[in-house]
């Protein structure tokens, strides 16, 4: 049975994170190998006061994937598959073998600096729940204007899509949502308009940051949430990383993806549990679980007899 390792996208990052971490040797390689690369301590970043940063929160979802990645492996639970959502493919393509850790971390702060000063306040993201996305795409297309951007920017599941916009743009939506038969439309902690074309030219800016990076061919299959493939091509790789702020994720391809290719336990890296519930739908007769409140030593002999 082969294993898929998830990593979360922005919204799934609570206080503490990084403090709470196991007392391992590779969580402790992977805090020194975060602060050479900042110049500071990375449990810095994970109180709640820091994680209004978009910075903050990219950067504590980063090391905590990488370190409970590497915990794993250390204890004979390595993965066969990872995919990550938005930010979650950095950390997925260094567990993959494909970019140095110390390089990621750098590029990652460059893109939360990026989408945080492109869009500083008045923007960011709403999960729709209860409409598909044909639906959904018209109620956009009523709305969206100049004055007024939203896009959908996320296909999580099948009647979960979320929007990314300006905040009365996105209000105008879910009102238009609701009244057509959405359950819920819910405003989502993340404080920028990711996944969309208003993120372009940030996304250009990472490019060019990534261009200057040596990546490698990944040791494990890597898959992509924008185009739900598997990509092995160190330039495809790093185009991807480089152009996912700005495209829309398609998750549920995605783990239907790692489904098909032989994975049939998926294991979410912390934090949170919010990829765990959009890929069990494809791992009805696998397993979908994550780590958070689990102990590491329970999901390391889960994965281990996979």
């Amino acid at each position: 049975m082969s294993v898929l390792f998830t990593f979360p996208g922005q919204g799934s990052q609570v206080p503490g994170m990084l403090r709470s971490l196991p007392d391992h040797p590779a969580v402790a390689r992977t805090l020194a190998e975060a602060r050479g690369a900042l110049g500071h301590d990375p449990r810095e970043l994970d109180s709640a006061e820091a994680l209004a940063s978009t910075v903050a929160v990219q950067l504590s979802l980063l090391v905590a994937g990488v370190a409970t990645a590497r915990v794993l492996i250390a204890r004979g639970a390595a993965p066969d598959m990872v995919a990550g959502m938005s930010v979650g493919a950095f950390p997925a393509a260094v567990v993959a073998g494909a970019l140095d850790f110390r390089d990621a971390v750098r590029v990652v702060a460059l893109r939360g600096h990026l989408m945080e000063s492109a869009f500083p306040e008045g923007y960011g993201m709403t999960a729709v729940v209860g409409l598909d996305r044909y639906q959904l795409d018209a109620l956009v297309a009523r709305v969206h204007a100049a004055a007024t951007p939203v896009f959908v920017a996320n296909h999580n599941a099948e009647r979960q899509i979320v929007i990314a916009g300006a905040h009365a743009a996105m209000r105008a939506v879910a009102a238009l949502a609701l009244a057509q038969g959405a359950t819920r439309c819910e405003p989502l902690a993340v404080g920028v308009p990711s996944h969309c074309a208003l993120l372009a030219p940030a996304a250009a800016a990472m490019k060019t940051a990534l261009s200057a990076l040596v990546l490698q061919r990944p040791r494990l299959t890597y898959l992509s949430s924008s185009a739900a493939r598997a990509l092995a091509d160190p330039a495809r790789i790093a185009d991807d990383l480089a152009d996912n702020m700005a495209r829309q994720v398609n998750w549920p391809d995605t783990v239907r993806l790692a489904w098909e290719r032989g994975a049939r336990l998926a294991l979410e890296m912390p934090s949170g549990n919010v990829l765990t519930g959009l890929t069990q739908p494809a791992f009805a007769d696998g397993l979908a679980v994550c780590c958070e409140n689990n102990r590491i030593e329970t999901v390391a002999a889960l994965v281990a007899r996979g």
